[in-house]
């Protein structure tokens, strides 16, 4: 049994997104794995740092206290085997929220030195996208995008990690995207399963 902490943003209750972070539950739960879910927007998580937490971060002072909410999030991750990051792609990138997820979560003394670190044993970033990821391809934005979540925001800090991207709702017409759409909902469930 595997332990899951998924930290999801989307601001919609009726979305694609929110269809895969149901359909990867049901897997989780089918797959006999237990789960707890940080739904960012729900929470009213706040991105930004406040003025103490950039002291905190630029003066290395991992021994200063973090806010309670971003204590949380620690806890959740550290009782955590794998992190999942659900989200869609928004101008190339996640959204605003979740960047301020990182940086406020990925604090001195929990994500990097110079105290020590917590490693996932793995990492699974699930991001829904209007285009697929031949045509993210093409424009070079799958791998920029790839790039930064996997070796800028996860790095190390997860001992494997996949960049999954579950798009086309842009780029077919309302037939094929309905059967594209299951293939992507059935493939989400597919990967908490095996997990």
């Amino acid at each position: 049994m595997t332990h899951v902490h998924v930290v999801y943003a989307h601001p919609g209750e009726r979305s694609f997104t929110r269809d895969v972070l149901h359909a990867f539950m049901g897997g989780l739960v089918e797959g006999g794995h237990t789960y707890t879910v940080s739904d960012l927007d729900a929470m009213g998580f706040r991105s930004e740092l406040t003025r103490d937490e950039y002291e905190r971060e630029s003066g290395r002072r991992a021994d200063a206290a973090v806010p309670d909410d971003v204590a949380a999030e620690h806890a959740r991750l550290a009782d955590a085997d794998v992190w999942v990051f659900v989200y869609p792609v928004w101008w190339a990138d996640c959204p605003a929220r979740l960047k301020g997820w990182f940086d406020r979560v990925w604090t001195v003394g929990f994500a990097y030195k110079p105290a020590g670190v917590v490693v996932a044993r793995k990492a699974l970033v699930l991001c829904t996208a209007g285009y697929t990821v031949a045509e993210l391809d093409a424009s070079g934005c799958h791998e920029a995008m790839r790039t930064v979540m996997l070796t800028d925001r996860i790095g190390a800090r997860a001992k494997t990690s996949d960049f999954v991207v579950l798009g086309g709702s842009a780029s077919h017409g309302e037939e094929e995207w309905a059967t594209l759409r299951d293939e992507h909902l059935a493939r989400a469930a597919e990967l908490a399963r095996s997990l």
